[in-house]
Order: structure tokens, then sequence, then C-alpha cells
């Protein structure tokens, strides 16, 4: 891909400057994908009505900007994969006032991303803004009228809990559009990455938003969700400093706290199917959770778990054994360990009797889409969550299938048919 530093932006758009017509506005489409969130899509307002458009007779320049300055992205043009006519939401429409132009995203195109990764703080929100110029007219677009998130903007994100008066978490809720009398609920639990006070953050981080997905809710037949935000990392003690399970952390107790006020306030969730899931940071607070409520949860779904065997004593095995549990892992992951974290925790738990817990271990996370190279291209061997959030994990670590009433399922289709008393 060709390389447009700020020098020759600046100079192309002085030159269609000239010659340009008042500027336009625009909306962008940010979506979640395996690797993170990315800016897949522009929206322009047109003043005419249109029935076609030529992604040819645009460019698209972007520029992401934290407070502290821009960004050194090497490539600021933005691929346009095809446009076409849409209304002011990208829908696609025979004739509109409305152009939608489709970007390219991908896990080696940072430029695509609103987000950055500090290492103090996580992913955050980067100032994201686009130039699009139509070089036969002479139009511009680069004002911003704001954002669009098909799946987010399903979510209530104006949820905050107050515990003991000293800690507040933020959280993102799904409210099925279809469920039952009683409707069962999924807790995700972010990584390491994802804290802070902004719940958009943990849906987009990853692809955790999938689970108020259609593919996902069907399977339920429509779920409550529920994402909590810690402000900081799942792990930190009273210190501040991560713990794998040697210390106790500042956060359970408010977490759950956070949980049982959630259900109370909805009494259309059925508190016998109530499942909590994680990753890293998340999957450790999730094996915790259950540790310490092992009547409660109707199953976990764990990926990358962080929670050290060692750390674990015998008699907290003994009280989950009876808990249904899918651990998914990758055997290349070098953050959370899995011969230190995953493997000896399965195997002690199925020692002691446990019946039904499940761990697919993969030998890498690879592309699951075949856009980037399929089997050929592999992620950070830390993202076994690729897998868990697409509902793809269907083996036990034999290899064999998990099976529910004899039929072989995926790990949602297992953790549907999980309830306490069943």
């Amino acid at each position: 891909m060709k390389k447009y530093p700020l020098l020759t932006l600046l100079f192309a758009l002085m030159a269609f400057s000239a010659i340009a017509k008042p500027t336009g506005t625009y909306k962008i489409v940010v979506e979640g994908f395996d690797w993170g969130a990315g800016v897949n899509k522009v929206i322009l307002a047109l003043n005419d009505t249109t029935s076609k458009v030529n992604a040819a007779d645009y460019t698209v320049y972007a520029s992401r900007k934290l407070s502290t300055g821009p960004i050194a992205d090497q490539d600021t043009k933005r691929e346009i994969v095809t446009a076409y006519v849409s209304d002011e939401n990208g829908a696609r429409v025979r004739t509109g006032k409305n152009i939608t132009l489709v970007l390219s995203v991908g896990p080696q195109l940072p430029i695509s991303s609103p987000f950055q990764y500090l290492r103090s703080k996580g992913n955050v929100w980067v100032d994201y803004s686009l130039t699009i110029v139509q070089p036969k007219t002479g139009q511009i677009w680069d004002t911003s009228t704001g954002k669009i998130m098909p799946l987010i903007d399903q979510f209530d994100l104006t949820g905050k809990y107050v515990f003991n008066e000293k800690l507040t978490m933020s959280y993102a809720t799904f409210t099925p559009k279809v469920k039952k009398d009683k409707a069962p609920l999924i807790i995700w639990l972010h990584g390491g990455g994802e804290g802070g006070t902004d719940p958009t953050v943990p849906l987009l981080g990853n692809k955790a938003a999938n689970y108020a997905a259609e593919g996902i809710q069907s399977i339920f037949e429509g779920a409550y969700v529920l994402s909590p935000q810690c402000p900081g990392a799942w792990m930190h003690n009273t210190q501040g400093v991560g713990t794998q399970g040697k210390d106790n952390d500042i956060y359970n107790e408010g977490l759950m706290a956070l949980i049982k006020d959630y259900v109370k306030a909805n009494p259309g969730i059925d508190p016998s199917r109530i499942y909590v899931g994680g990753c890293s940071n998340g999957g450790y607070m999730a094996l915790k959770l259950i540790f310490l409520n092992p009547d409660y949860f109707a199953a976990g779904f764990i990926s990358a778990l962080a929670y050290k065997s060692e750390y674990i004593p015998d008699s907290d095995i003994q009280k989950i054994k009876n808990v249904p549990i899918w651990f998914v892992h990758s055997k290349d992951d070098r953050t959370t360990i899995p011969d230190i974290t995953v493997v000896p925790v399965f195997d002690r738990l199925r020692k002691a009797g446990a019946k039904n817990v499940h761990f697919t271990y993969y030998d890498h996370v690879n592309d699951i889409t075949n856009f980037y190279g399929g089997k050929g291209f592999e992620y950070n061997g830390h993202w076994s969550w690729v897998y868990l959030h697409e509902n793809l994990p269907r083996t036990d670590l034999d290899g064999s299938p998990v099976r529910v009433n004899g039929k072989p399922v995926t790990i949602m289709e297992w953790m549907a048919a999980q309830k306490i008393g069943k």
C-alpha cells in the first residue's frame, strides 16, 4: 500500500480547496471484529438525491489523534472496498440523499481502528476524523455528525453501580427483543485492556458484543446480556498490583453485588440460568465468582484463564466440581501460560469427579474469516476469545465432540442447556 504522509495530504487538500464546493458532513460506522474495533464505513450526506455511485470517484483520508497529539500512523489513506446509495444510517436504498463508502479494515491496518492501546490505560477511543474528496467535482466532506455502532447501539450504555460509596463500576446491558416469560442472563467480564469508565470499550475491544447478535440470541431464544466494566483490572489487589489468585482482588464483592442488583431489577431474568464468562483478567474473575458463589451460576465459559492453579486450594476445587464450566485456551498463549493456569485447573476438576467440565484447546489462534489468510494467519496466542465470541468451540480436550443428550453441540448450545436444579 502506498504511503501518504501528512505533507502530501495537505498539498492535495490545498489543491482541491481552490475549486471545492461547500464542505459536506459525514458519519462513521464502528463495529467490533475478531481483532478489535474498526471504522468500516463512512456515510456521506448529499445535497441532492442520487441513484448511482462509483467508489472510484472518491478518496478517503483518515486522521487519528489523542489528547497528546496525532498518532504517527504510516498510512493516512483508507482503501474503499465498494460504495452504494443509502439512507442516513447506511441502509442500502435505490434512490437517496446519502452514499455509503465501505472501507477496508483489518488487524494489520491500525489506521482503520478508532482505538489506541496504551500500556497505562489499555484501549482508549481516539479522535478519529476523515476527509473525503471527490476530485471530479471538488466536493469535500470533512465535518463529522457522529458515529453509528450497529450492535453497540442496541445496548443501554448508561449503567453505573456504586458499592460501599467507594467503588463505581460502569456497565452495559442488553434486553432481548424476543423472550419467554423468563430469559437467561449472560454475563461477560472483559480482559485487562478494557478497563475504565466507558462500557463501549469492553464491547468493542474484542467481539464481546456478539452475545447480543442474532446468531447467539437465537440459541437462547432471547437472553439478557450484562457487561460490567472494571475501573482498573479485575485482578488488582489492595496495592493496585495484579494478582493471579495469590491475593484477594478488590473487585469481586462489588461485582457480585452489581450482578445481584441487576437480576433483582429485572424480574424477567431466569435465576436458574445465569451464566458468567470472561477472558484473561475476566476469566480470572469469572472463576473467582464461581468459587465464591458455586450455587448461583448455572455455568461458566472462560477463555485465556489468568487464575494460577497453584493459588487454588483443593477445597475450592471441591466446591465447584459440580458447576458446568467450559474452558477455551490456546497452547501458544504466553500471557496466561496454560501449563500453570487452565491445564492443571481442568485436570484437578476432572480428578475431583467433575462430569460437566470441558476444555477446548487450540494449537494457535488463527484468522477464522479467511479475509487475512485463514490458517496461514496467526493472532497473538492469548486471543483465544476469538473462537469463543463466534461460538466455535465444540470439542473436548481429547478432540471428541461435546454432547448434550447425545447430540454434538457448540459452546453456546451447551451453555443454553445448563440450568440449576436440572
